[in-house]
């Protein structure tokens, strides 16, 4: 069914215009130009802008595991997710799957289960889910599953995560200036100390080891290190060889920048101090940052200020993280804090992180683009609430009737 969007705000590239949109078997068709027979869709009064894309979202987890060691069905999980991405704006959604040595919630089999349920409910999902492999680098067991991931119709994303060496870092070294994990002379925890279980405790309840059980399992994946940086190697090529987007995740350091974007990761995941976000800047590398970091004026772990990071032009793409409302609440609040006119702000959510991972027909609203778009009611000082999604022209979400 062809129709024309008519009436709204329309985000473009360099600017905002009152200009009708017209879109037919899933593509925009045109702006300003003859209906030819498209039924019209009165959003006057509204804001028209590119559907939201998110590089890294693990909400869905918490539909998965609402409460430590309550997992709920995966299939009512997903779903659930789905209409969430859906009533937030989100119409492409890379989930951040966790590929861990850990039991449970994020192990190997819960994320080969995951990735074959959603293979198997594409039609009955809302939006385009794909997968961001985020894979423990001490997890030698996920080789197999990467590469079938990788061989399927949806090329996914491949995260490099080292959340081993964080894990096990000597307390009086600053999580976000730790050395370069591949380090000789990384500094340790006492591994076989209270304090080091204690640190363990939240993690083992989330794995449903207990906490003992848990520490012997890290100590001995620690074990395994000399063979990390091979094992990295391997699977940085077979994520080449598909030309998939691979990124690195928290790096500390430049040399860590560095190091994965010699392995072919051009994105840098939440980088942990300016310096790193710096030099991922000057290598021409995308920058992510959280936004949830934005919504609550800063990093719940001591990162750097997502706002102020955009504000100085080191971060290019805003993921949901942990909370898929946070991307929309965070383009708001830098508009309303004068960070930028909002058609500068919004390719932060939407046409960056197409960009950054090879999506070239979404994000922008323009002739021959997928209408991936999202209808908001927007009243001046007030909190942006989509009123419809569309995802390849097809309605993912809607809160009014607008007769699609």
């Amino acid at each position: 069914m062809a129709f024309v969007i008519k009436g709204a705000d329309v985000l473009l590239p360099d600017g905002v215009a009152r200009v009708s949109v017209r879109v037919e078997d899933g593509r925009i068709t045109g702006l300003d130009v003859p209906d030819d027979g498209a039924r019209g869709i009165d959003a006057g009064g509204l804001t028209l802008a590119p559907a939201l894309v998110d590089i890294h979202g693990d909400g869905f987890e918490r539909q998965m595991m609402p409460r430590p060691g309550v997992l709920f069905p995966l299939d009512t999980a997903l779903l659930e997710t789905d209409r969430q991405l859906a009533g937030n704006g989100i119409a492409t959604a890379y989930h951040a799957l966790t590929l861990s040595w850990e039991p449970g919630l994020r192990s190997v089999e819960t994320a080969g289960r995951i990735m074959d349920l959603l293979g198997g409910m594409a039609g009955r999902l809302s939006v385009e889910s794909r997968l961001q492999l985020r894979w423990e680098t001490f997890c030698f067991e996920a080789r197999p599953l990467i590469e079938r991931a990788l061989a399927a119709p949806l090329t996914p994303a491949l995260a490099f995560n080292d959340h081993t060496s964080m894990a096990v870092l000597d307390p009086m070294v600053p999580l976000q200036g730790r050395p370069f994990d591949l380090d000789p002379d990384y500094p340790v925890a006492d591994l076989a100390g209270a304090a080091f279980a204690r640190k363990m405790a939240s993690r083992a309840k989330r794995s449903g080891l207990g906490t003992d059980a848990f520490v012997d399992r890290i100590a001995g994946i620690w074990e395994r290190r000399p063979q990390v940086e091979a094992v990295i190697a391997e699977v940085a090529a077979h994520g080449r060889a598909r030309s998939a987007p691979m990124l690195s995740h928290d790096d500390s350091q430049p040399r860590t920048r560095a190091y994965y974007r010699d392995q072919g990761a051009r994105i840098a995941e939440f980088p942990m101090n300016t310096e790193v976000a710096q030099g991922a800047r000057d290598a021409g590398d995308w920058i992510v940052f959280g936004a949830p970091n934005v919504v609550r004026g800063g990093s719940h772990i001591g990162s750097p200020d997502a706002g102020d990071m955009v504000a100085r032009g080191l971060c290019d793409i805003l993921a949901s993280d942990y909370f898929y409302p946070a991307m929309l609440a965070a383009v708001a609040r830098l508009h309303a804090d004068g960070v930028a006119p909002l058609h500068r702000l919004w390719p932060l959510v939407s046409g960056n992180p197409a960009r950054a991972c090879g999506l070239p027909d979404r994000g922008q609203i323009a002739a021959g683009k997928r209408a991936d778009l999202v209808l908001l009611d927007w009243p001046e000082g007030r909190a942006p609430a989509p009123v419809l999604t569309l995802g390849n022209g097809r309605t993912a979400f809607a809160a009014r009737d607008f007769g699609l």
